[in-house]
């Protein structure tokens, strides 16, 4: 199974070897969406980057968020469960590691979760989050640390 996105920059005549260039550029991703992405303006300064488009690190925050808010979507389901609304306000942390390299080194998901009717207990929330991450294809990819804070909403 592939999932395929191809990333479009062009410098267009902006000068290139004084690192003067913009950064934004553009995501299409094979269902046919399309993002403006750009690096982190904490990385390179505005005007070479575009503080409004999604940065990979972003990217990479969001993902996670996502694939555990699919999982966790899905297993409530299975358990009868209705939930009427999800957000989570996640953070990454980008540290310095081995050899002084950048890296992400933590995500922590906070996820709210709102449910109509009847809600789980407090144990049985824990764990269909813990399912949820476990079963997340992003999150069995990485090498972070990925935390878990849920709550409900």
């Amino acid at each position: 199974m592939e999932h395929t996105a191809t990333i479009e920059w062009t410098r267009g005549d902006a000068a290139f070897l004084d690192q003067q260039y913009s950064r934004a550029h553009r995501w299409r991703f094979d269902g046919g969406a399309v993002i403006t992405g750009s690096s982190s303006p904490h990385v390179v300064p505005v005007p070479h980057s575009d503080p409004a488009a999604v940065d990979p690190e972003e990217a990479f925050v969001a993902s996670l968020a996502a694939c555990h808010m699919l999982w966790f979507l899905s297993i409530a389901a299975k358990r009868g469960f209705v939930v009427d609304g999800y957000v989570d306000d996640a953070v990454g942390t980008m540290a310095r590691v081995a050899k002084g390299k950048l890296a992400i080194t933590e995500v922590v998901l906070r996820p709210r979760v709102r449910f109509e009717g009847t809600a789980p207990d407090g144990a049985t929330f824990e764990a269909m989050h813990h399912e949820a991450h476990d079963a997340c294809f992003i999150a069995n990819s990485v090498k972070s640390e990925v935390r878990l804070l849920p709550s409900l909403a």
